[in-house]
């Protein structure tokens, strides 16, 4: 007697059917025309940004053939002539070279003092070149000449004052005439320890108006 057990529960043509119906879905299918027509999209109408053009570049000035540097034509290569020569330039009022005019000041033995001095009450405020080294000058022969007074007047307690009077006297001198040759020369000299006594002279000590 057959049972619900003897029954085979797996069909046998299962797996075709399965790939039947797998192909019958994913298999392509035309749709029906619907008498459609192509439109084409309308053009971007011109801007001033699109039709806009731009001045083509002066090319001309790097016409020259390649040289390995990228030299204008117009190019004119700085000659000993065309430097300002700012250090020979005749001051107003005196006639004198300005290297000169600067370098006086820091003349040592109290010349310079003399000559900061006559520069400050002569020279016009313009002349501000000139007129910053004649009150610089001014002010290290005043800063000298207020040290060497005190180390003399400690001199006359001590030996070793008398000695640091002389070295400070041939150090002070070197240091003039140090700022005399870069003055002349057209350097800068800056002498910070005497910076705002330099200021104040500079100002205080106005030209004599005529």
């Amino acid at each position: 007697m057959s049972t619900k057990y003897d029954t085979n529960p797996l069909d046998p043509d299962f797996p075709e059917r399965v790939k039947a119906e797998a192909e019958a879905e994913t298999a392509t299918r035309a749709l029906p025309y619907a008498g459609g027509k192509t439109r084409k999209f309308a053009g971007s109408t011109p801007t001033e940004e699109q039709t806009l053009r731009f001045a083509s570049p002066d090319l001309n000035q790097y016409s020259s053939p390649y040289d390995g540097q990228f030299t204008p034509t117009n190019y004119q290569p700085v000659s000993f002539g065309n430097v300002d020569q700012s250090i020979s330039r005749r001051v107003s009022k005196v006639g004198l070279p300005e290297n000169i005019m600067t370098a006086v000041p820091y003349i040592p033995f109290y010349l310079g003092m003399v000559a900061g001095i006559l520069i400050l009450l002569f020279l016009p405020k313009s002349e501000a070149k000139v007129r910053f080294h004649a009150a610089q000058g001014l002010a290290a022969h005043v800063a000298i000449l207020v040290v060497s007074t005190l180390l003399g007047i400690l001199s006359q307690v001590t030996d070793f004052a008398d000695f640091g009077s002389g070295i400070f006297s041939i150090v002070a001198m070197v240091m003039l005439i140090f700022s005399a040759f870069k003055a002349w020369k057209g350097r800068p000299v800056h002498i910070e320890t005497v910076e705002e006594l330099t200021n104040w002279l500079e100002e205080k000590i106005g030209p004599v108006k005529t």
